[in-house]
């Protein structure tokens, strides 16, 4: 997903503000499902995060455009590991490793192996 920086992501000295940088990548993941006319909550459940590992690299600017990718690490039964990166261009500006839990009635569940193949299909890896 391609995006630009508006003056509204920045601090107060022109610099994408460090906790927008989680939420790019949220929405990442978001229009990966959007795009295929589906939606982030599936079989009836959806996901949280139970953890991240975040790395600020470079910062990106008001009026850069920058673009998220992604790749799972690990995809277990109820949970996924997925690697993140925000780059500009050629240069990788932010990385993130997140494990994500899948949830149904507020309790880790299995997601369908239809699913996690959609899931292989739009992040790529494993």
């Amino acid at each position: 997903m391609r995006f630009r920086i508006y003056y509204d992501d920045t601090d107060a000295g022109g610099i994408v503000y460090h906790a927008n940088y989680l939420k790019f990548c949220e929405r990442a993941r978001s229009e990966l499902f959007f795009a295929r006319g589906s939606s982030p909550a599936i079989d009836g459940g959806h996901f949280v995060v139970k953890h991240i590992d975040a790395d600020f690299i470079k910062p990106a600017k008001l009026g850069d455009m920058l673009e998220v990718s992604h790749e799972i690490l690990k995809l277990g039964g109820a949970s996924l590991e997925l690697k993140q990166e925000i780059w500009k261009d050629e240069e990788k500006l932010f990385s993130m490793t997140s494990t994500l839990v899948f949830v149904k009635n507020g309790k880790p569940a299995r997601f369908s192996q239809e699913s996690a193949a959609i899931m292989k299909e739009m992040f790529g890896g494993v």
